[in-house]
């Protein structure tokens, strides 16, 4: 399983219009091979930071699966001219996890 992270930073003026657009993005992403779960967080301490968890299957299921379909076309279209200056995608495999 490969976890995504990505880094965003939205003006805080458009963050309720982000986070609506966000919502209507999820079945795009959500209804793509290999995806497992997503979690959208919002920084307290900085106005406009999100931090968006994406779980998958494989890493290419992400970079060659979702970000090469016409989904991803339709999710950048929705939410990318949000980010500002831009965003950082880095992936990573677990190395150790609390119990359950």
């Amino acid at each position: 399983m490969i976890l995504e992270i990505a880094n965003l930073i939205v003006q805080p003026s458009q963050q309720p219009a982000y986070e609506a657009a966000f919502k209507q993005a999820v079945p795009l992403i959500a209804n793509s091979h290999g995806y497992i779960r997503h979690e959208l967080h919002r920084c307290v301490e900085t106005p406009g930071r999100y931090m968006l968890f994406v779980w998958w299957q494989t890493l290419e299921d992400h970079t060659k699966g979702f970000r090469g379909s016409a989904a991803y076309q339709e999710w950048r279209t929705l939410l990318h001219r949000f980010y500002s200056p831009g965003f950082v995608v880095e992936h990573y495999n677990l190395v150790n996890a609390s119990p359950e």
